[in-house]
């Protein structure tokens, strides 16, 4: 299903050849994101994002768009904590175009003195535009409290105070030493051929062979109780993030904590959805999700809520979350928590771009491509004790993280909330 290749220069070459689709899938891969900044570059990586937009030695800005969007092709990226993807879609008989198009952004972007400029204050807009959608913004005062004093807990965006104190000279500094070969993967999906990909790629990317995958610094977990981040801001709806520190990518019990989060709150089916909206009718809308990086992760719950009601609904998500942490979920509940998680990947998949983004994330993230049937595999081991164990494990005062939005100026009432 997945063939990988790598070039002389380091460069890494995944692909998933799907004869019977139209659409190829490309995305060039960076393993570099917020979590790689020092402080002082907070941003760095989502602003040469941006700039690798604004044209390159051959191509205006607009000749980038017009190129892959005159062929019925799209093209956008995004910047995560760990990795930055750059990534286009179109007819497979356009691959060449795609392809010339991202390695141009990769290895030609121009860094023009007033693009950067103009583009700062654009992300300076993208910061205020976020700060006014609550759902939001209470994310990223989650992730504060999640990963204080580190590097996860800052914005991807950056500050006003960061963004305007990184030069052209520093932007680029920071592309040379993390835009490198052995840091770089070149992921395609849809309809292609392997070896023929490799050699296209090979004369696109004529990258030398130089650089090493950047180095991060690890989480020190250090949190002894539960911790509230209280933010009071006049809004129609409070809005509640709880965030509880979970498990690395690598640690084999990410697939309990999948089938949990799907249990608590990933559907309409799920304990949640059902106590929260079914059956108190305290919120239009509450789920739960999972986040992993290369040494910690986290369950993730968020709702919207009439201010006052929030204090009721908070109180019954904690004891949902201390029911799963005391008795495992039923046959019949496990069976189709893990049908969905199952059902959902499969369906994911069938995409090319969505198939792209598989090859070209577990590339990046484990050196190698997990096989779906593998996960499916471990998915369909997992116990209703596996489950319970997972939730005691996690479930405690030291791993609970809670950030809210609201109306209301009771941090006390919220505060007294919190405990396991």
């Amino acid at each position: 299903m997945f063939r990988i290749a790598q070039l002389p220069s380091g460069v890494r070459i995944a692909t998933a050849e799907m004869a019977h689709m139209e659409s190829v899938s490309l995305g060039v891969w960076v393993g570099v994101g917020g979590r790689y900044e020092p402080a002082r570059l907070s941003g760095a990586s989502h602003f040469i994002e941006h700039l690798l937009f604004k044209g390159t030695t051959r191509r205006s800005a607009r000749q980038i768009s017009q190129t892959v969007e005159g062929i019925g092709g799209y093209l956008n990226a995004f910047t995560s904590e760990e990795t930055t993807c750059y990534y286009a879609k179109a007819s497979h008989k356009h691959v060449d175009t795609l392809l010339d198009v991202l390695t141009d952004m990769y290895v030609h972007p121009r860094f023009a003195t007033p693009d950067i400029d103009k583009e700062r204050g654009v992300i300076k807009e993208e910061l205020l535009m976020y700060r006014d959608q609550p759902d939001h913004y209470v994310q990223e005062l989650l992730t504060e409290t999640l990963w204080p004093e580190h590097a996860l807990g800052r914005s991807l965006t950056g500050t006003a105070k960061t963004l305007d104190a990184m030069d052209r000279s520093a932007l680029l500094d920071f592309k040379h030493r993390k835009y490198v070969a052995a840091n770089t993967v070149v992921a395609v999906a849809g309809h292609c051929r392997h070896d023929d990909i490799v050699a296209r790629v090979g004369r696109m990317l004529p990258l030398p062979r130089n650089g090493r995958a950047p180095t991060f610094a690890p989480v020190h977990e250090q949190q002894r109780t539960a911790r509230l981040r209280f933010f009071h801001k006049a809004c129609e709806q409070s809005h509640l993030a709880i965030g509880v520190r979970g498990y690395s990518r690598h640690d084999s019990r990410r697939y309990a904590l999948k089938v949990l989060s799907v249990v608590l709150g990933e559907n309409m089916s799920s304990r949640l959805f059902q106590v929260i909206r079914e059956r108190h009718g305290l919120a239009y809308s509450i789920q739960s999700s999972t986040s992993y990086f290369a040494d910690t992760g986290a369950l993730l719950i968020s709702a919207g809520l009439d201010t006052k009601r929030l204090p009721r609904a908070l109180a019954l998500i904690l004891v949902e979350l201390r029911k799963m942490a005391k008795q495992p979920p039923s046959a019949v509940e496990l069976r189709r928590a893990k049908d969905y998680a199952i059902g959902q990947m499969r369906l994911g998949l069938e995409s090319t771009a969505n198939r792209m983004m598989w090859i070209g994330e577990h590339l990046l993230a484990y050196g190698s491509i997990q096989l779906p049937a593998e996960v499916e595999e471990r998915i369909a081991a997992v116990t209703p004790e596996d489950v319970q164990r997972t939730a005691a494990d996690l479930f405690r005062n030291n791993r609970l993280n809670v950030a809210v939005i609201t109306p209301s100026k009771d941090e006390r009432g919220i505060s007294a909330l919190l405990s396991f």
